[in-house]
């Protein structure tokens, strides 16, 4: 059911000050519903994204934003007949009309989802979201490269160039029939999951049961982990050794490259409330991040998972971006696995590295909580899907200066920085302006510009102004 409401002055100005992008587009209401056809599918087909329908804008000199609504709600009836036929439940999109005094008529508020399957335009094109443009899908190799973004189809099913014993012989595959299905033959059992084909084993079966899938399918079955010495971006220059690359079946491959992130960490030391303190992050997290990036990576990409650890966190990026209509809003409640085949046969390995129950990121999320630490971010690129896991304290920067000046007798803005992951100096200057003005703490005399400090107070506050 389609709804109405008014909005005021502010929400309006916002709308007409909204900037087009990979999220968003303004349309006059005069727009055609076929060529609208092509923004829904382009923000299906992508990362979905929102369309403000009745915003104009002038051609000549400085380009101004105008009212150009529906005379009435009725008026947009075509626009809804073309957008409910791209789809056959209508699921798509939600649909809000937006009045705002004394401009007549209506806007149309459109909120495009992300859909697990493929939406076409009235022309019969697939679309896709690039900056603010559209871009028709034109080729088959492009077709296919959506389809492979969306998870309509699985890397995983290909057949590769390799003999089969390469599966049915190997010793990651002797381990497991062993454990796993000790009175099943290899090859039967491979058959009989489809890993084994007419045609030579799939990906799937390679990444699972090759001693080293690397050999067959290289470029994008390894891990690659580094240690940058810095908080900044990461060079050449601040690389502590050269970057370790992980091999293995993807069982092994998780496992290994799990253990060596935490020896790596536990080997890094920050500035803590009590002097120098081991940088700690949950296992929990560093498994499940880890694992999602290895088992829902897109394997057509020719690319390795990066692990990139620096001072104050650590960086997971999986090759592809976000499959179905998984979006960075919707990923801890919605599950879609690009890689069904790899996801649920690892599952029935002995200790398997996931639980094959959606859960792994809300672990990985809720055991940063544990800790006291913010959660991960998670960012969509192009081409692949970056997890930031930050060593940075959920506390509030004002309580992290107190808690320090329960141990030590002074504090700097650095210190402040060091131990908050705060960027901006006058960011903490407000802050010892706020603890100054609850008589919590105050200058430490004689120290001013880049040495000045602050303490507890310990008499009537200063009468100097902050240097921070």
């Amino acid at each position: 059911m389609t709804e109405k409401r008014r909005i005021i002055e502010e929400e309006l100005t916002a709308l007409f000050h909204l900037e087009e992008g990979p999220y968003a587009d303004l349309k006059h209401s005069e727009i055609a519903p076929a060529k609208l056809s092509k923004s829904v599918s382009a923000f299906c087909n992508t990362a979905g994204g929102e369309i403000i329908i009745g915003i104009g804008e002038s051609k000549t000199g400085e380009k101004a934003r105008y009212w150009a609504g529906y005379t009435d709600m009725e008026a947009a009836n075509a626009v809804f007949q073309v957008i409910e036929d791209m789809l056959p439940l209508g699921n798509h999109y939600k649909a809000t009309f937006l009045s705002a005094e004394p401009n007549p008529g209506v806007l149309l508020h459109l909120i495009v989802f992300k859909t697990p399957s493929i939406v076409r335009a009235s022309d019969g094109k697939a679309y896709i979201r690039r900056g603010a443009q559209n871009l028709a899908v034109e080729t088959n190799d492009a077709l296919r490269r959506l389809e492979l973004d969306k998870g309509v189809v699985s890397f995983e099913d290909n057949p590769v160039v390799a003999d089969n014993e390469v599966i049915t012989n190997s010793l990651s595959a002797l381990n497991f029939m062993l454990a796993v299905v000790p009175r099943s033959e290899p090859e039967d059992w491979l058959r009989k999951q489809n890993l084994l084909t007419k045609a030579g084993p799939t990906a799937a079966g390679v990444l699972l049961f090759a001693d080293e899938p690397q050999a067959i399918l290289p470029k994008r079955s390894s891990i690659k982990v580094y240690r940058y010495q810095t908080k900044d971006i990461g060079t050449r220059e601040s690389l502590a050794f050269d970057p370790i690359t992980i091999e293995g079946c993807v069982y092994a491959l998780i496992k290994e490259a799990v253990a060596k992130t935490k020896e790596i960490v536990e080997g890094i030391s920050k500035l803590g409330p009590n002097g120098l303190e081991r940088i700690t992050y949950p296992d929990d997290t560093l498994h499940e991040i880890i694992t999602n990036a290895v088992l829902h990576r897109d394997y057509s990409v020719l690319s390795d998972v990066h692990v990139r650890i620096f001072d104050n966190r650590i960086e997971v990026e999986s090759p592809g971006r976000l499959p179905g209509h998984v979006t960075r809003e919707n990923i801890l409640n919605e599950q879609f696995a690009r890689n069904p085949k790899v996801v649920r046969l690892i599952n029935k390995f002995p200790d398997p590295p996931n639980k094959d129950v959606g859960e792994g990121l809300n672990t990985a999320f809720e055991a940063m909580k544990r800790l006291q630490l913010q959660p991960p971010e998670i960012e969509e690129t192009e081409n692949a899907v970056i997890v930031y896991i930050r060593h940075t304290p959920l506390a509030s920067p004002h309580d992290v200066v107190i808690t320090y000046l329960q141990a030590h007798e002074e504090i700097s803005n650095r210190i402040v920085r060091e131990l908050t992951g705060i960027g901006s100096e006058n960011v903490v200057k407000q802050v010892f302006l706020d603890l100054q003005s609850r008589n919590l703490i105050e200058r430490v005399p004689g120290k001013k510009g880049s040495a000045s400090a602050w303490r507890k107070v310990t008499a009537s506050p200063g009468d100097g102004a902050a240097d921070g």
